[in-house]
């Protein structure tokens, strides 16, 4: 197996090449976190292992869409009244940006930790220890017609589309944030330099109500980006980015839509969406038969190559499609 510091595009499966340890806080439990990240055989996938139940009680999380539990304010996978794991989203999106495929990680809470509200922390360990390619093919989803899931005034579709592209919109009443749009391909560069830093965010008015709700108590200027009540931002290093929003949004999806199983070929555009939004139109795609195929790059250096493509069997790991 070849190893290389740089997050690769191209025919094979990637593992990380040496283990990563973090940790924080919750943002949702305030409570320590601590992970690892482990590199994993081919054909793995991305599973989450708690380590702080007892050991009867230990099993595998596939990072897939039939995991998710819950997406109340976050992505949960497992049983939200069992053993589960929430607030998954910015490593899903670190994971699945930087074309890793297979990765075992151990928590030792129900949350994973929020770092500074980005995926910036997780893309900065996986660039540190580098990745190894592996001697299996890699696989995409291959999405083959629109699909679209509106829920009220908010909407997910996707597309077909030769590359993995994002076309986010988000409309808020709020005059600090008001109507932004994010579009993209998303390769790794983009991830690292147009989204990666974009941080979680959330206004000071509804901060009393989530506490009651049991979320945001680990919540703080160090981790997400606050709306004041006079309409200012309270952080006082401002934005990361002028549309900081809207890109902390996208990065959402892209860890969101990672619990496809795998990397996506194909468009997806959402207007005022989030978490439920994202899985649900997930959700509608893999129950679509006809909407998709699983294709393999076996043999060539980038997806892209249409013609190169092979269509494959649905991978082991990928999300239940019943």
């Amino acid at each position: 197996m070849a190893s290389t510091k740089s997050a690769a595009s191209g025919s094979k499966q990637n593992t990380l090449a040496a283990r990563i340890d973090l940790s924080g806080v919750g943002v949702h439990s305030g409570k320590p976190v601590s992970i690892a990240l482990l590199p994993a055989d081919a054909d793995t996938g991305i599973v989450f292992n708690r380590t702080d139940v007892p050991q009867d009680q230990q099993c595998d999380i596939p990072a897939v869409a039939s995991s998710v539990g819950a997406t109340a304010l976050c992505t949960v996978i497992g049983d939200p009244a069992g053993v589960h794991v929430m607030t998954i989203e910015h490593l899903m999106a670190a994971l699945v940006a930087l074309h890793i495929d297979n990765v075992i990680i151990e928590v030792d809470s129900a949350e994973i930790p929020v770092m500074d509200g980005s995926s910036e922390v997780f893309v900065d360990a996986i660039d540190n220890v580098g990745l190894v390619h592996q001697n299996r093919p890699r696989r995409y989803l291959r999405v083959l017609k629109e699909v679209r899931f509106d829920m009220g005034g908010s909407w997910g579709a996707f597309s077909p589309c030769d590359t993995t592209r994002y076309e986010v919109e988000i409309d808020f009443d709020d005059e600090v944030i008001g109507k932004q749009k994010f579009a993209s391909d998303l390769t790794p560069d983009v991830f690292r330099r147009e989204l990666s830093r974009a941080r979680t965010f959330g206004f000071m008015k509804d901060v009393e109500r989530l506490w009651a709700a049991g979320f945001a108590l680990g919540s703080s200027l160090e981790n997400s980006v606050v709306i004041g009540d006079d309409n200012t931002i309270i952080n006082t290093e401002g934005l990361r980015y002028r549309d900081e929003f809207v890109r902390h949004k996208t990065l959402d999806a892209v860890g969101d839509l990672a619990l496809a199983g795998a990397q996506i070929i194909g468009c997806f555009r959402s207007y005022r969406g989030g978490h439920k939004v994202n899985a649900l139109a997930l959700q509608a795609l893999l129950s679509d038969h006809s909407a998709y195929e699983w294709v393999s790059a076996e043999g060539v250096g980038s997806y892209s190559e249409r013609s190169e493509m092979i269509r494959v069997s649905a991978p082991t790991f990928a999300a239940d499609k019943s």
